[in-house]
């Protein structure tokens, strides 16, 4: 008679502990994936809390139409007369005398 259940038998494995590379990978490839989606979940969220939400409140319209006709006047006046000296500084000739000549 043979009894079997009671023996110890001896299992060797080929690279039992070792490091399983693809598993790693696996991993990654995995967090990666989730890593990816919860972004796009946040992106979609951010992008309809910033669709949904007003840009300026309607109130004091009179007065801040009179204050921004006098600033924009104001801006106005600036950049023209820059674009002169702009124009004053490209029709004059260099002061500069190359020393090269």
């Amino acid at each position: 008679m043979n009894l079997k259940f009671l023996k110890k038998k001896k299992k060797f494995k080929k690279g039992g502990l070792g490091i399983k590379p693809d598993l790693y990978w696996q991993y990654i490839l995995l967090a990666t994936f989730i890593l990816i989606i919860l972004a796009s979940v946040f992106s979609l969220y951010i992008f309809w809390e910033v669709n949904n939400a007003s840009i300026l409140p309607a109130s004091n319209t009179g007065e801040q139409e009179a204050i921004k006709k006098e600033r924009i006047d104001k801006v106005l006046e600036y950049f023209q007369e820059r674009g002169k000296k702009s124009l004053e500084i490209i029709n004059s000739p260099s002061p500069i005398i190359d020393p090269s000549l």
